[in-house]
């Protein structure tokens, strides 16, 4: 009963915190040129509570927590019931949506997918901001034999630094690019790292891929399609020292990148612990990179006693922080990234070329929700920014009901001259419906569909 209630809590604090960036940023702009905005509401149906400001504008609280809405004052509005101009003072009849130029009409709209976008980058910025940056690299640890192309090209232990000139420095880096390459015919670029003696040599490997990533199962796992699997590493980056420990005594710094320990090489941070917890009490020499100069300080390893087993360490944490510009950097980045990459997903199941059993309806949300919520604070923001960047995508698309479909019909009014007929745009905003209330039937049947 406990979980049940998390899971339904997370998924209207999720739903809700959604739907009030987005419906404020058509708020903002529409303020902001001054239209008169009648209602803001959160939620759909039957208005439970409401209360009015000082220009006239009711916020308001509705009964269904799916949704909302901000609802400007139009002509189309007084055409269809002209009695409810006597609500509105002459000031606010003047400031009509269509009185306004197309620009900031444009604006408007746009309002709406821009706030969800700010708030995406908001959230990303400040996990980026006050989480250290692992530095994880991936690392093929297994090749499938009988992937002849994989396993001509590429060997154990290669570490990919990119792939078709990305950077990769994520998990989940590698496996969006892959994906991005769904029905692709064609060579596939990675720029790996290869151990050649004591030193690592960065060269480029092709692989040619047919019909690539073809199936849903397949997409599910995009680096086993490949025929790799893969390990993630640390750099050993010092991201945070002991207190009186051996590494903060023989002066090491943060951001010190380690690369030997008493002439042994140290490629990972898991190196790096391997060799220090075999020599306790030692002195040790370390080797490592500061500010691009390359130091040695020696050093006593510490001792800790675990189940009667005596283990070295030197006290420190690997990581490095970022600044608050480097923080909102890749927190745009980020977003910039995944919204192309929904937009590329979106293009490939309409071809095809992706199951469109990846849809998610309310049902699937709700589950991500609640399990994110269980999880931490961090998980649960995370999916929020995910989620806020679909919103933002969705309703780019020029489908006539969402914000994407009322840009493609002002643009048409631009270059027409004059808005499409009554008749035409009726029909128009009907289709589009019927669009999105199939799109919302398919997503809830996926969601039921994994259940059985």
């Amino acid at each position: 009963m406990i979980e049940t209630f998390i899971y339904i809590g997370a998924f209207l604090v999720l739903l809700g915190v959604l739907v009030t960036i987005h419906e404020y940023g058509h708020f903002m702009f529409a303020r902001l040129f001054n239209v008169h905005v009648q209602r803001f509401s959160l939620g759909m149906g039957p208005v439970i509570y409401k209360k009015n400001d000082k220009h006239g504008t009711e916020f308001a609280l509705s009964a269904v927590p799916l949704g909302g809405y901000v609802s400007m004052i139009s002509e189309k509005m007084f055409l269809a019931e002209p009695e409810t101009k006597s609500e509105f003072t002459e000031d606010q009849l003047k400031n009509t949506f269509e009185s306004k130029p197309k620009w900031q009409r444009a604006l408007i709209m746009l309002g709406g997918p821009l706030a969800n976008f700010v708030l995406a980058i908001f959230i990303f910025s400040l996990i980026f901001f006050f989480t250290p940056d692992p530095n994880l690299t991936p690392v093929i640890s297994k090749i499938d034999p009988e992937n002849s192309i994989v396993s001509s090209e590429l060997k154990e232990l290669d570490e990919i630094t990119a792939f078709n000139g990305k950077s990769v420095s994520s998990p989940q880096d590698l496996s969006l690019e892959l994906l991005s390459f769904a029905g692709y015919t064609g060579d596939l670029e990675f720029t790996i790292k290869r151990m050649e003696g004591s030193s690592p040599i960065e060269m480029t490997k092709i692989l040619y891929v047919q019909d690539f990533l073809k199936t849903s199962e397949s997409q599910n796992n995009p680096i086993g399609a490949l025929g790799l699997e893969l390990n993630y590493f640390g750099k050993p980056v010092i991201g945070g020292l002991a207190n009186n420990g051996p590494a903060i005594e023989a002066g090491l710094m943060k951001g010190d990148l380690i690369y030997a320990i008493n002439n042994k090489s140290v490629r990972f941070a898991q190196d790096l612990v391997a060799i220090v917890s075999e020599i306790p009490n030692e002195t040790a020499s370390v080797s490592f990179i500061r500010d691009g100069q390359s130091l040695t300080k020696n050093l006593i390893i510490g001792e800790s006693i675990s189940n009667d087993q005596s283990r070295g360490f030197i006290g420190i944490q690997f990581g490095s922080q970022r600044t608050l510009v480097q923080a909102i950097s890749k927190g745009s980045y980020e977003t910039y990234n995944l919204s192309i990459k929904t937009l590329q997903f979106i293009g490939k199941m309409i071809t095809g070329n992706m199951g469109a059993e990846n849809l998610s309806g309310p049902i699937g949300i709700a589950q991500m929700a609640g399990n994110t919520a269980q999880a931490g604070l961090l998980p649960f923001i995370y999916l929020m920014a995910l989620l806020s960047i679909s919103l933002g995508v969705l309703n780019l698309l020029p489908i006539p009901v969402l914000d994407g479909g009322q840009l493609t019909l002002l643009g048409i009014e631009a270059i027409r001259g004059k808005p499409l007929s009554d008749k035409v745009e009726n029909f128009v905003y009907s289709a589009g419906a019927a669009m999105v209330i199939f799109l919302m039937i398919f997503a809830v049947f996926n969601d039921v569909s994994r259940f059985l």
